[in-house]
Order: C-alpha cells, then structure tokens, then sequence
C-alpha cells in the first residue's frame, strides 16, 4: 500500500513578502522615478486589469493583449498561451487587483525611470469547481508609454519573490489542455487527450468515492493537474524526496492570500498536483486520498498530522468502484505488529514525513480506531475542531478530551491495550 504525501502550508505569505523587500529595499533607498501622479497611477492600472480580466470572461483575446508591450514579442507570446489556458477553465467570477508596490533597481533599469512593479492579487471562481472566489498571486511591471497610458512590459520579474503556493498556477504553464466530467477538472499538456481521459475517469470515480465515504457526505469537486512541469502551485517536485516519493499532493487554494488576514491564509480548497515522474502510479485510491484532503481543507491548518494522513488514508482504503478491496483485517493487524510494537508516540508533526513507512499505517490505525468506536460523525466533527482550534498541544488535548474522552497519548494507549487484547 503507497503513501502519499501532502503539500505543507505556505509559511510566511504577503506579509512575510513584503516585510522583506521593505528590508531589501528600504522607502528611503527607492529608485528615483519622475513626478508621477499616484492616485492616477493607481487608477490607470486598476483600468488595465479591469480589461483584462473582462477580456478573458468575454473571449476577447485582442482587448486582453492590447496593453501588452508590443514591441515585446516574448511577453506577447505568453500572454497570448495565457489568455488561450485561462478561457479553458471556464471562469465563473475574474478579477485583478493591485496589492502592494515593490522596489527593484534593476528592473527599473532595464524598463526606465516610470517602472512600477506590483504584487497582484487574482480573484477568481472556476464555474462547477470553487464554491466561492479564491485569490491567486502574480507579479506585473508596467511602464508609461505616453502621458497616462500604462503598458505591461513584463510577467516575470517578482516570480522568485512571491510565496510559494499562492502561485505558478497550471495556466501559468506552457499551453495546456482542460478536460471536465461531473464535479471533476482535469488539466495536462496541450496534445495529451488519451492521459486526459483516463484521470477524468480516475478521478470521477474517487470523487463520487469520497463523497460516499466522509462523514456528512462531500459535494465538492476534484481538480487533477498533471503536467511536466515539477513545480506548480505549491507542489515543488524538484526537492529529492518528494520526486522520489511523493505521487500527489494536495496544494491549498486560498480564499485569502498568506498574509492578508492571518499568517497561513484561510483556505478554500485544494488542487491536487500529480508528480510527473510518478503519473503512471495514480489510480482511484490515490486521489481518494487526495481528495479527502480536498474535502477536509476549509475545516483550518491546525489539525495534527496524524488525523489528517490518517483520515485520508482512511477512507483511501474503503471499499470503492474502479479498485478492488482490500484485506483490511489482516492489514490492521500488520501494522499492530510491525509498526505499533515499536512505537512510542502517534506520529509527530515534526517528524512525520521523516519516517512516512510508518507514519502512514500507525495514523491510519488511529483513525480506524477512531470511527469503529465512536462512528464518523464524532470523528469529522473533531477534525473540524481541530483543524480551526489545535494550535497547541494543550488545546489539541482540551479537544479531544471533550469529543471522545482521550487525549493524543490516551489515544495511543488505547491502541496498544486493542492490540494486546
């Protein structure tokens, strides 16, 4: 039996971002620009991003790179795969906005003295997947080309500055394809129809698995992307451990960026991103697995590690159409042997993904444990709670003792005295 790995959450965000290119570039230091009036800056840039965002919704591929340096050839080549990409998916909702300037000497250098770099913050909602708006980010420099015409001469300047996973989404890719079925979005590489249709019916069948499986049923959707490329949104599968090991992950969308309201940002969902280098290992379980994370990902970040591997790892082992059943009963009793003998402790946060061999089957045991004895409503509602509330061990503890009388150490106990019995 595989394990997964899932994406960690982005650390740090707009706030941590700007914070530091405060420090890099004080107020003080700022490159010299000409008079500019601001407040009409501001206001001729919000116009630029205002048409484009209505140019995508109205497929209007001409009014979405008319403010497109056009002397940048370059640019106007990705900017016309990005316009192609973003009318695929089908957006609901599509808007821009300015976040916060950044400072950068050579940037301004290189487009003159009128360079304005900016963060931007994408609002968007893809219609029959995002329940509500969720926000993207991505870096513009725009320039002044006549007296209070904008254009954008570049889409790449503040790419290595922005947090990671609140970017580099699959349209940011090169050219893609994006194919739909019920509650189901699968992106791959322009020209890849055949992989394209196996994960849609891949993915079809872990949704509707999922959606039988967790506790209160799950009427969400599932977003499969699988290019070559090795980052894309938060999966970075260029780290030697996760394109050793990792299948898939399931990556945070955000329906506030890191940094805005609180540190991690407040979760919406989550796209899961396939490992390019493991693709031919996904099948149903795999992305029922990930699609609990899916499911699970508004509950908050603060549940522990255990609960969360162990719940979608759960209900990953459940009987489900497209794969065959497991041996259940003998597993459980494996793991008792080979993995529960030896521990000491539930899995740790810190060390979790250190020692996934075990980590995996000790959380899944405690899950288990967790549904045959007090039933998956109990079960869903204390990772609700523990996702909004645990961010400590001592508010970890508080709630588990008050939805099933144990604590995490109570809980370990209790598998050990299952074992032996």
């Amino acid at each position: 039996m595989s394990f997964v790995l899932v994406a960690a959450a982005v650390a740090g965000g707009l706030a941590l971002h700007q914070s530091t290119t405060q420090a890099e570039q004080p107020a003080k230091t700022a490159p010299k620009t000409p008079d500019i009036d601001l407040v009409a800056r501001a206001a001729a840039v919000d116009k630029v991003l205002k048409r484009r965002a209505q140019a995508v919704l109205a497929d209007d591929q001409a009014a979405f790179l008319a403010d497109v340096d056009q002397a940048n050839l370059s640019l106007i080549a990705r900017q016309r795969t990005l316009f192609a990409n973003l009318r695929q998916f089908g957006f609901a909702k599509l808007a821009y906005h300015q976040l916060a300037q950044q400072y950068d000497d050579a940037v301004t250098r290189k487009y003159g003295p009128s360079t304005y770099v900016v963060a931007v913050a994408m609002t968007y909602q893809i219609r029959g997947i995002d329940t509500v708006p969720v926000r993207s980010m991505l870096g513009y420099t725009f320039s002044e080309r006549k007296a209070g015409r904008w254009a954008l001469v570049s889409d790449q300047d503040l790419d290595k500055r922005l947090p990671r996973g609140s970017h580099e989404e699959a349209w940011d890719t090169g050219e893609v394809l994006v194919k739909r079925a019920a509650r189901v979005l699968v992106v791959v590489e322009k020209g890849q129809q055949q992989l394209a249709a196996k994960l849609t019916g891949i993915a079809t069948n872990a949704v509707k698995a999922v959606g039988k499986s967790w506790p209160g049923g799950w009427t969400g959707s599932g977003v499969v992307i699988a290019l070559d490329d090795k980052v894309v949104r938060g999966a970075d599968y260029t780290v030697p451990k996760n394109a050793e090991d990792a299948i898939a992950m399931a990556t945070w969308v955000y329906r506030t960026l890191p940094g805005e309201v609180s540190g991690a940002g407040e979760r919406a969902d989550s796209y899961v991103v396939i490992n390019p280098r493991n693709r031919s290992r996904i099948d149903v379980r795999t992305l029922a697995h990930e699609f609990t994370h899916v499911a699970t990902a508004s509950y908050g970040p603060y549940a522990p590690r255990w609960l969360v591997e162990g719940a979608a790892t759960y209900v990953e082992f459940l009987p489900m159409d497209g794969a065959q059943d497991l041996a259940l009963p003998k597993y459980r009793q494996e793991v008792r042997t080979k993995y529960l003998a030896k521990a000491k402790s539930l899995p740790a946060d810190a060390v979790f993904f250190q020692r996934p061999d075990s980590s995996y089957p000790l959380s899944w045991l405690a899950v288990d444990y967790l549904f045959d004895r007090f039933g998956g409503t109990e079960v869903a509602t204390l990772y609700q709670e523990l996702a909004a509330l645990g961010s400590s061990q001592e508010e970890r503890d508080r709630i588990m003792t008050e939805h099933v009388g144990l604590t995490e150490t109570a809980l370990f106990r209790a598998l050990k005295n299952a074992a032996a019995s």
